[in-house]
Formats: C-alpha cells, structure tokens, sequence
C-alpha cells in the first residue's frame, strides 16, 4: 500500500485535487468550483479554463461564498468551496451549521494550509483549531488526506456520496506515502505497519512523521502499530477500539490543537475500555502559529517523528505499571 521509498511528490497536492475535480466534473455536470479569490492559491485555475461556465469567485467573502454554495445546493448543484482552512471554519461557521449542516445539504468545503502548512502566511492564516469547529457541526464529514494520491482518490467519493464534507489539506507539495494503486475507503483508518507494542493514530502530514516514528521505535525494539485515520469524522471506532485492545497503548498526531481534533476523536472511542486504555497526544499545544517555514514550525510546536517516538515511550511505560 505504501511507496518502498518515501520523498517529496512531483505534483502538489492542489494540483493533485484539482486534476481529480477536472475529472469528476467530466463525468457530472451538477458540480461547480465556487471560489473565495483563491483560484490561484488553492490550485483551481485549471478547473476556470475548463469549465468556465462552472467556476464563480464570489471575492474575499468567505461566509458568502459559503451561503451562495448552499442555495446552489439547494437547487441540485454540487459545489466545491474553496478558501484557507481559517477562513472556511471561522470566518463561515454559521453558515456551515445553518445554510448547510442544517438544511442536510450537499456541499464540499476544500480548506487549503492546514496547520502549519500555512508557513509563512503566519497565525492569521493557520487553521489549528478548523477540525474541532466542524467536529462540533452535525452532517458533516471531516476528513484530511495525507499525500496527493489518496487526495486525487478521494475526491470522486467525495463528489457522488451526498452531504456536507470539510477536507482540510496542503496545498503544496507533500511526502508521498501511498502507491499509486492504493485504496481508502472513507470512515476506515488504513493500517500501514504492523505492530503491538504501541498504537499511533495519525492523519495528514503526521501520517509521515508517524512512520518515521515507527523506524526510530524499531530501533529499540518497540513494535509499533502505524494507522492513518484520514477520515476525522466520523473516526473509525472499530479500527481504534482494536488497535486498543491489541496494543494496550495508544499515541495519537496532529498537525491541529490537541484540543477538538483527531486525539479528543480517538480518545472518545477510548472511553468505556475496560481496561482501560492510556493514551498520549501529539499536537499544538493550545496556543497560536506564528510565521516560519514548515519544518521550523514543526520543531517548535512538537510535531516531528522524535515527539511521537517519545510519547510512545511515555505511554508505554504507563501501559506497564
């Protein structure tokens, strides 16, 4: 499932994504590119050449674009909304959770710079907080690809499945971990290692870092489990609950607040094991980005494969007393 040899793609993953939508709209004729000024920095122009009947910039007014891809739901379209992960969460909240959560429509929300890919663009623009937003919103989907081949993959699921989705991602070029002939199933964590000594649940550009984890474990001799759990919500409860009980200890990783995202997901399935389950987190701890580049970021706010390495160790050692 997974490249022998993990490097830097040679597409970015915006024109990954906007190279499946091409496609996709091929084949349907309902789905539309609705823009917030971003057609440029998301990766979008193509789609505007190639349809430009079907491509609406509504300007930097992110809420409206959102309220106006609601009503063209309303009327049978399928729209792909695209902005900053700040501002497709923050900035549009209540019209995810009135124009389309309530109203059960059908809209797909594409979230560029999650995290700190957002880089140098700084704390304004750095979505650490998006996933727990949407958490929070019923009938949504939430869900974070980690490299442009699940992306591309993704995306035609995305389109024919009805109801409201948030995928946060990338924007620029990412580690390549998954074959070109891999799958994934939305709502199923794949499992990339084999393992029992310890669990890591990770998504996104964390799905890299936990396997780089997995070798500096190996190393010592400690067996871990690799799952990348790009469906946020709804999690894979079955996948987390057996991981679980096989590992006896759990380290989730993410490129969001430990607070609201993936680790609160995971430990919710946790509640209730008996016996019970520890479990340690790698995330932003509570606090805002800054501008710097990635791997600076990464570093400062503990995001690297050495951070998950040592809550691994962390919580095995509680698995043992």
């Amino acid at each position: 499932m997974i490249c022998s040899k993990l490097d830097f793609d040679t597409k970015e993953m915006r024109a990954s994504y906007c190279d499946a939508l091409i496609h996709a709209a091929e084949q349907n004729e309902k789905i539309v590119a609705v823009d917030a000024d971003v057609s440029f920095s998301m990766g979008t122009e193509p789609f505007y050449k190639k349809f430009p009947q079907r491509s609406i910039n509504c300007g930097i007014m992110e809420a409206h674009a959102v309220g106006f891809a609601a009503g063209m739901s309303a009327v049978g379209y399928i729209p792909f909304v695209h902005m900053f992960g700040t501002f497709a969460t923050r900035r549009a909240y209540d019209q995810l959770f009135l124009s389309c959560a309530y109203q059960d429509l059908n809209v797909k929300i594409i979230g560029g710079d999650a995290g700190v890919t957002a880089a140098a663009n700084g704390g304004t623009h750095m979505p650490f907080e998006d996933m727990a937003i949407v958490r929070a919103i019923p009938n949504f989907t939430i869900i974070e690809p980690a490299d442009g081949t699940m992306y591309k993959s993704l995306v035609p699921y995305i389109a024919n499945t009805y109801g409201n989705f948030y995928v946060r991602s990338s924007r620029k070029k990412s580690i390549k971990i998954y074959r070109d002939d891999a799958e994934f199933t939305v709502g199923h964590a794949n499992i990339l290692t084999q393992g029992n000594d310890v669990a890591i649940i990770a998504c996104g550009i964390m799905v890299h870092q936990a396997l780089r984890a997995y070798e500096l474990l190996k190393k010592e001799g400690i067996n871990a489990c690799v799952a990348d759990m790009h469906t946020i919500k709804p999690v894979d409860k079955d996948a987390v609950e057996k991981l679980a009980n096989v590992c006896g200890a759990v380290v989730t990783a993410e490129n969001h607040n430990i607070i609201g995202g993936l680790g609160n997901a995971v430990g919710e399935c946790l509640l209730g094991i008996d016996p019970v389950v520890p479990m340690e987190r790698v995330g932003v701890n509570d606090t805002f980005g800054e501008v710097g580049t990635q791997e600076f970021l990464m570093t400062k706010f503990g995001l690297t494969a050495e951070n998950i390495a040592a809550k691994a160790k962390k919580v095995i050692g509680r698995k043992r007393k």
